[in-house]
């Protein structure tokens, strides 16, 4: 049997808050997005991406928004133009809010138990997956 790197405990008051905070970040994030194309006609969006104001490159992380914006109407292809890997975090994002949210209700967090080997295998990881992304946005998607 291959035991999980995760642990979830009964959840310290430090926890809960963290767990509180995380949570009101992202349904925030994920009610922003839902009305973005409201916001943006009449001009109350977030400002553009300052990397992309300076260098007129897309950042790693340019058209997060209108990814999110286009998957709540359920348009993948555009989606995926604007940010590779908007839908998966898209997705990724709503089962966080639901881990969080169960977790503050019946008490418990969850706890990463991965050694140095794996936290450095594991950021390498995500370095190359970003690094794709923007490559492919770049290269290929274009802005």
């Amino acid at each position: 049997m291959i035991a999980l790197p995760i642990a979830i405990t009964r959840a310290v008051p430090t926890d809960r808050k963290r767990d509180l905070s995380i949570l009101a970040a992202l349904v925030l994030w994920l009610v922003y997005t839902r009305i973005f194309w409201v916001m943006q006609a009449v001009h109350l969006t977030m400002p553009p991406c300052p990397f992309y104001f300076i260098t007129g490159h897309p950042c790693p992380f340019c058209g997060g928004t209108r990814s999110f914006a286009f998957m709540w109407q359920g348009d993948i292809a555009n989606s995926v133009r604007l940010y590779p890997l908007g839908p998966a975090l898209f997705v990724g994002t709503f089962a966080a809010v639901g881990a969080l949210a169960t977790g503050l209700f019946t008490g418990r967090t969850w706890t990463p138990r991965l050694s140095r080997a794996q936290w450095i295998s594991l950021s390498i990881a995500a370095a190359s997956v970003l690094a794709f992304s923007w490559a492919l946005k770049v290269f290929v998607l274009g802005n």
